[in-house]
């Protein structure tokens, strides 16, 4: 068989995606920290590109538009020649009251609206609670007369300064900060350890703390070879660092962590000890091998179960002081006064691009060769690719959130028992969307809704079959009614899985015993042995 090279036409149909349509489909999926800095970038990186708030070139402030797709006054650039994102989506469906939504009660209920925060308008008159007298035309002081000597100049006249104060004042000297961990540790050493050489080996173990305060894998020969000195050293070291703030500091195990902090009250007698050497036997609430193991009677495991309770396994949490990050809404959900549900996109998660368009107009004809305008065509287009990319991922936010209220109805209503089964593909069915359109929408975005603030990614739950074998239940829904059950359960009356699952079943829900076991183990709950005897021991 003889091989040769040969020239072929084909025809053939590809979809190819291009730069910009990948950037589009990364957008759905980033929080809204994460758009912001992807915006801060473009911005740096594109000088067509203006965040709004501030005024346009040529002395003129931009003005934004309220609506998805909405033009300003006098055209699309409007009269300060900036193009905005149109992210605030004012009536996208429109506030006209569209056909009834059925509920899962039988009732009707209004279209979701979809609307968005007011935007601050930018009209020359006043608001009605200005007072006029309080009004300054001018940013400097006068003496109040007509033609007034200036008090104080400009702030380029007065060479910078407060014009209050001669000095430079820092206020940054005045700031405080909250004392972390390893300095508190490394105060103790100093004092406690003068010798240089135990510092050294201090600040080893300093350095090789866990975020509970413990030496996890700690291993003295590895360390005295790494140091060069004897491991007696090391361990008279270390001995000497758990007697360190805060108590139980420096152990290598939740046995020696609590010991230390039992040694320091003076609760670590043969009876505590032989408790901390079977510490299993008090996660399984087994009282009667305790007492045997530890030969006391009840009274006394109480009050020592009681003095274990009030130790913290984990002592350099004490220490930790990063501020909570609070979860920032991307959709603001609220009831409709006339019926429904009302949806706005939170305006503090939209950053508000605009397209300078004067300036473009400015350098287009100021570039002389080809390189230069080609430069200038390539960030327009990608400027207004970018526009509109952020504002069709907003309406895409907007659509998928308003069906994912639409489905989950009964949810806002009556609560998590009323969480009905949901999927991506039920989804993206009714707004006419791909399942991995939905799924990167859906990731990272959270909605403030009268329950609570939710991830969307929280009402996509599976289905559990009915006993009918018709009605199905959200595997989420099942999870709640497993805890409220549990919850409410008397000390003499304890629930096994078996019970569990006769109870779910008398209920129309079809579920295994293994599920259970399994959806109860999820929510950290313990066994029904376990938590017979934690009830008992409380009696």
């Amino acid at each position: 068989m003889a091989l040769a090279q040969r020239l072929d036409l084909r025809q053939a149909q590809t979809l190819v995606m291009t730069p910009q349509l990948q950037q589009a489909i990364k957008l759905l999926q980033l929080s809204n920290i994460e758009l912001s800095d992807f915006v801060d970038r473009e911005i740096e990186q594109n000088p067509l590109l203006e965040r709004d708030g501030g005024p346009a070139d040529g002395g003129s402030d931009p003005v934004v538009g309220d609506g998805a797709g909405s033009e300003a006054p006098g055209g699309l650039d409007g009269p300060g020649g900036m193009e905005a994102n149109g992210l605030s989506i004012d009536g996208l469906n429109g506030r006209d009251d569209g056909p009834a939504l059925p509920m899962s009660d039988g009732r009707t209920r209004d279209t979701v609206e979809m609307t968005s925060s007011d935007t601050l308008a930018t009209s020359s008159e006043a608001p009605l609670d200005t007072d006029f007298e309080n009004v300054y035309s001018d940013d400097r002081f006068s003496d109040g007369s007509d033609g007034g000597s200036e008090v104080y100049g400009s702030y380029g006249e007065r060479g910078g300064r407060s014009g209050f104060e001669d000095d430079d004042s820092n206020l940054e000297a005045t700031l405080t900060s909250e004392k972390n961990l390893r300095d508190h540790l490394t105060e103790q050493l100093k004092i406690d350890l003068p010798d240089l050489g135990d510092q050294l080996i201090g600040l080893a173990l300093i350095d090789m703390l866990d975020e509970a305060g413990w030496l996890v894998g700690f291993d003295a020969q590895a360390l005295a070879e790494q140091l060069g000195c004897g491991v007696e050293r090391v361990e008279r070291v270390l001995a000497a660092c758990q007697r360190f703030d805060p108590p139980g500091i420096f152990a290598r195990s939740l046995k020696e962590c609590l010991a230390i902090q039992l040694r320091e009250k003076n609760r670590l007698d043969p009876a505590m000890a032989a408790l901390l050497d079977n510490l299993e036997l008090l996660a399984a609430r087994n009282l009667p091998a305790i007492m045997k193991v530890c030969g006391v009677d009840a009274e006394d495991v109480a009050d020592m179960v009681a003095d274990i309770r009030k130790l913290n396994p984990k002592p350099a949490l004490a220490f930790d002081h990063t501020p909570a990050q609070l979860v920032t809404p991307d959709i603001l959900m609220r009831a409709n006064p006339g019926g429904g549900w009302l949806i706005d996109l939170n305006p503090d998660t939209l950053p508000r691009v605009l397209v300078n368009h004067r300036y473009f107009a400015r350098i287009s004809d100021t570039a002389r060769n080809k390189a230069d305008k080609e430069y200038i065509s390539e960030r327009f287009q990608s400027a207004n690719w970018l526009v509109k990319s952020l504002h069709q991922r907003a309406t895409t936010i907007l659509k998928v959130a308003s069906e994912i209220i639409r489905q989950q109805d009964a949810f806002f209503i009556h609560g998590v028992s009323h969480l009905r089964p949901l999927i991506l593909r039920d989804i993206a069915e009714a707004i006419g969307m791909h399942e991995s359109t939905v799924s990167r929408v859906t990731t990272n975005k959270f909605m403030a809704t009268p329950r609570g603030v939710f991830e969307l990614k929280y009402f996509f739950t599976s289905a559990i079959q009915g006993a009918d074998g018709q009605a199905s239940h959200s595997a989420e829904a099942v999870r709640h009614r497993i805890k409220t059950m549990i919850d409410a359960e008397k000390p003499d009356d304890v629930l096994s899985d078996d019970k569990l699952v006769e109870i779910l079943r008398a209920e129309g829900i079809d579920i295994a015993r293994r599920t259970v076991a399994k959806y109860r183990e999820a929510m950290k709950i313990p066994s029904s042995v376990q938590r017979r005897r934690a009830k008992m021991s409380r009696m």
